[in-house]
């Protein structure tokens, strides 16, 4: 017995709001000239849909959800309609993008050699070993997502840390919870924070100061809380919540003993690691509203050196940046083309997601339901402070999370209900997309429904209760800090 696939759930989901749109009844806002529904102005409207066509709209789901088209005059979406693009076909082509990059990258085995030799260098010092893993993961995990991609990393962590007289607790913990924060602390994460965006109509750099300041604050209390079981651990094995393996001792020791020297890191690989922060930091140059970031003015005209990228250019930058990659790192051709291709392969399953959960909003958009469910939300809304609205927003898709591990699944279902949200609360809609991040990220740190927790518990020979025991002191923090940042960020912007 296993969890079902986000794939699966989203089939689930698909099939259940299309027999919903039979009960719900359709209607709509009047819209602004930015198209923003006008609070109070709900109305009950048909659709006229006969049961054909309603039967087609689930048969072409998938395929308006990465193509359909929006007509301008009534609104519906279908993939020979004349209009806008609905569909998710740009953040499709961003993952496979992305996803070709960051697999040739570790092709070249540079990121992975940086860890070693960061881990090799601190090995002596256990309290900088777990903040310098930590931070490293962290900023990973807010740039790209880094997270299943620490896998492979439990060989080489698990070890050092026994070494230093920690449990294998510590390991597990500063492995899954310092890429785990970085993710909850998307400031530019593709799968998060980009799929969201999109998803609410807003930049990706729109809210990243909030994000950049509550990354620093929540990535500085994890280090600290591992830090401190961790000390506990070495003066007191006793304490440990997880107890110790039969060798874990001896092999400690073994390994204080071990003159192996540190991963050879060569002028290639510090090329490669000097390319992927460049590329990472020209992304974030390329998506942040500058002008309105630094003036304090949402209206703000952008300055001319602004390049106000979007998804389109980010996935050519993400292709070309891989070429680059493999060339400097002298792949040859064969090679790079395979591992471009294998890379978009290996990330089709969340493009896919993507692709479902926005099938799941055409039915809805066309079936006419979609304003409906925003009305019965509109009554708790209205009148909630900004703040209340923003933890609101965060409580709300705690469940959601836990139903769809997928953030970028879950992104794309949410978003176009809770964005419209924003204005009726009179919040930005950056912050919404904070706090909806910040839920995925904190069920994820440990619900059993995502590989990155089971399956790091299971390579670091930990039992999930006694990492929930471990975990859950420190989860309670971060719901209130979180909850705090993001009630503080409502009411600032």
């Amino acid at each position: 017995m296993r969890f079902p696939s986000a794939l699966t759930i989203l089939a689930v989901v698909t099939l259940a709001v299309w027999l919903l749109a039979f009960v719900i009844p359709s209607g709509a806002y009047e819209r602004d000239a930015d198209g923003a529904p006008v609070q109070g102005t709900y109305h009950r409207v048909g659709t006229g849909q006969s049961f054909t066509e309603r039967l087609n709209d689930l048969f072409l789901s998938p395929v308006n959800g990465l193509y359909g088209i929006q007509d301008a005059k009534s609104g519906r979406v279908g993939p020979t309609m004349a209009g806008e693009l609905y569909g998710s076909a740009g953040v499709f082509l961003f993952v496979l993008a992305i996803g070709a990059f960051i697999t040739v990258v570790f092709a070249t085995g540079a990121l992975d050699r940086g860890i070693g030799l960061l881990a090799h260098r601190l090995r002596a010092r256990g309290a900088l070993l777990i903040a310098g893993v930590m931070t490293v993961f962290s900023v990973l995990g807010t740039v790209e997502g880094f997270a299943e991609e620490t896998l492979g990393f439990y060989g080489l962590i698990v070890p050092l840390m026994l070494a230093l007289g920690y449990d294998r607790l510590v390991a597990t913990g500063t492995i899954i919870v310092g890429a785990g924060i970085g993710v909850l602390c998307s400031t530019v994460n593709p799968f998060a924070t980009g799929v969201a965006s999109s998803a609410a109509g807003i930049s990706l750099g729109d809210g990243i100061a909030l994000r950049f300041v509550m990354w620093l604050a929540l990535t500085a209390v994890s280090i600290a809380y591992v830090i401190r079981y961790g000390r506990r651990v070495q003066r007191d094995p006793a304490k440990s919540l997880t107890g110790f393996l039969p060798g874990d001792r001896e092999h400690a020791r073994t390994d204080q003993e071990d003159g192996a020297g540190p991963p050879e890191l060569t002028r290639t690989h510090r090329l490669v690691l000097v390319l992927l922060t460049l590329v990472f930091a020209f992304m974030i140059f390329s998506v942040v509203p500058w002008s309105s970031a630094l003036t304090g003015r949402a209206d703000a005209t952008p300055y001319p050196w602004e390049l106000g990228w979007s998804f389109p250019q980010l996935a050519a930058l993400f292709l070309v940046a891989a070429a680059l990659v493999g060339i400097a790192a002298r792949l040859g051709e064969a090679r790079l083309s395979s591992t471009i291709i294998q890379g978009a392969a290996d990330f089709i399953s969340p493009a896919l997601v993507i692709v479902l959960a926005r099938g799941v909003t055409v039915i809805m958009n066309n079936s006419g339901i979609t304003d409906t469910v925003l009305h019965s939300i509109e009554g708790v809304v209205k009148g909630a402070p900004s703040a209340v609205f923003a933890v609101l927003v965060f409580v709300v898709n705690l469940p959601l999370a836990f139903l769809i591990p997928s953030t970028s699944g879950h992104a794309t279902l949410a978003m176009p209900i809770l964005a419209p949200l924003a204005g009726f609360a009179g919040v930005s809609r950056a912050v919404v997309v904070t706090a909806w991040q910040a839920a995925s990220g904190w069920m994820n740190l440990w619900v059993p429904t995502t590989a990155v927790t089971i399956g790091g518990v299971a390579l670091a020979k930990v039992g999930y209760d006694k990492y929930l025991r471990f975990v859950a002191p420190l989860l309670a923090v971060l719901a209130v800090l979180i909850c705090a940042f993001v009630a503080v960020g409502a009411v600032f912007t």
